[in-house]
């Protein structure tokens, strides 16, 4: 609860960072106030909290994601410093960062349906600004509109399904739901099923799951690269965790209302979204179908294990942050230099910059799950957990899904190692963020067991 706060003030602070006059110690105030937030996550480990009137609760689980959406944000705002301070509306956009980062935590503490509403919409709200803020584009616009039609219509998707699970239950705290509908499972009226099954649309949507998901490529491709960068990484994260808290817990007992739906969306995001990545020509849309193809990936370890799947969401989405956070700051370095993220824009940048091409070969074979990087224990993970709870052909489906990304992650590999005239050269800022994400993906891969055990309540 205290991240959270210190999170809202920063928020605030920026807000009057125009009117005071001090926007040039806003980049002191973040990156304070972020470290700040992990080191009071830290001191409140093992500690539940359950705040106004249980609406919110910080136990482990909550406590991590909310130090992992710090650390992200953090490597994020040091990849992504040119997108406040070269802008006059510096302010403005950090504010908007900020409170999106805020409705995520309270999207993995929320305990109460009103709170995961308000959670949604805080970030929602401020992403449909942030995707259109490069006001010259047309794409960023267009990026910006969709975003905005398609995220309301799920809304209303998400509040039906909230209402009818509360006039089956009368309640909106999800404690409270769960024993509702494990001592009346035989008794539930057939409006609750249907409220859960709404509830499960309006979440894949916000995950980007097959075929709720056609929303992402659009806008991920047509907002700013360091948004983009953002949506993939914190708010793929808070939405999983949020999904997971609903359906492992809240929904537990009534899984049979969904289990063939959630099978039926697992097979579909695998196949479509790394069948269609193959055919895209542009590294930024590629990265957008990947970021899909691996929530199916997240979906399989949820539909496996339920409850006890909580470490390995927390390894598997720490794992592929830092990977994507590394791989837009290439994309970005590589998009300043050439005004271009298609695949061609890599062409010869091994000889243009040897250390921007290792770093991006590390993270992209990080993402395709290959040995003995992070990514790659996030899938043995899952799968190893589908296997034993006789999930046997969709961990043969998941295997050869993955060979199909390695296909299209070469495509990026390969035309980084052909030779080429001059090309991007990283500040020395962001040659200390890379190595230290590159650091990270190694060491996530040495230590998995670390990581998982946090969160094995």
């Amino acid at each position: 609860m205290n991240a959270l706060l210190v999170i809202c003030g920063l928020g605030f602070v920026s807000l009057l960072a125009e009117i005071a006059n001090f926007k040039k110690l806003l980049t002191v105030l973040v990156i304070l106030a972020l470290a700040a937030a992990v080191v009071l996550v830290v001191l409140d480990w093992n500690t539940s909290q359950s705040l106004y009137h249980d609406m919110v609760v910080f136990d482990n689980f909550a406590l991590g994601f909310t130090g992992l959406l710090c650390l992200v944000t953090l490597g994020w705002y040091w990849m992504t410093r040119d997108f406040f301070e070269n802008h006059p509306h510096q302010s403005d956009r950090l504010a908007l960062v900020v409170f999106a980062l805020a409705g995520g935590i309270i999207m993995v503490s929320f305990n109460n349906m009103a709170m995961l509403f308000l959670g949604i919409e805080i970030l929602s709200i401020s992403l449909y600004v942030l995707a259109g803020s490069n006001k010259a584009s047309l794409l960023s616009n267009e990026a910006a509109f969709k975003y905005f039609l398609m995220g309301s219509f799920a809304t209303g998707f998400l509040l039906m399904g909230i209402a009818l699970v509360y006039g089956a239950t009368g309640s909106f705290d999800i404690t409270k739901i769960s024993a509702h509908v494990a001592s009346h499972a035989d008794s539930l009226p057939r409006f609750f099923h249907a409220g859960v099954l709404l509830i499960f649309v309006g979440m894949t949507f916000k995950i980007s799951a097959v075929p709720f998901h056609f929303w992402a490529p659009d806008v991920y491709e047509g907002s700013p690269t360091p948004v983009t960068a953002f949506m993939s990484t914190v708010v793929k994260t808070a939405a999983l965790a949020a999904f997971f808290r609903m359906f492992a817990s809240c929904f537990a007992s009534v899984e049979a209302s969904y289990h063939i739906v959630l099978q039926v969306i697992i097979v579909l995001t695998l196949v479509v979204a790394n069948v269609t990545a193959v055919y895209q020509g542009s590294v930024k849309r590629i990265l957008a179908y990947s970021s899909v193809a691996h929530v199916g990936y997240i979906l399989l370890a949820i539909m496996s294990s339920g409850s006890a799947a909580s470490g390995v969401l927390f390894y598997y989405m720490a794992s592929y942050s830092v990977a994507s956070i590394a791989a837009f700051a290439v994309l970005q370095a590589v998009e300043l230099s050439s005004g271009s993220t298609g695949v061609d824009a890599f062409n010869g940048l091994y000889h243009r910059n040897p250390f921007l091409a290792v770093v991006m070969t590390i993270a992209i074979l990080s993402l395709a799950g290959i040995p003995p990087l992070a990514g790659f224990f996030g899938k043995y993970l899952v799968f190893a957990q589908a296997l034993q709870h006789g999930y046997l052909p969709f961990v043969i489906l998941g295997v050869l899904t993955s060979l199909i990304g390695i296909y299209y992650y070469f495509k990026v590999l390969i035309a980084m190692y052909r030779a080429e005239k001059e090309g991007p050269r990283p500040d020395k800022y962001s040659t200390v963020l890379l190595v230290l994400l590159v650091a990270a993906i190694l060491a996530l891969g040495i230590f998995p067991d670390h990581v998982i055990g946090l969160l094995r309540l």
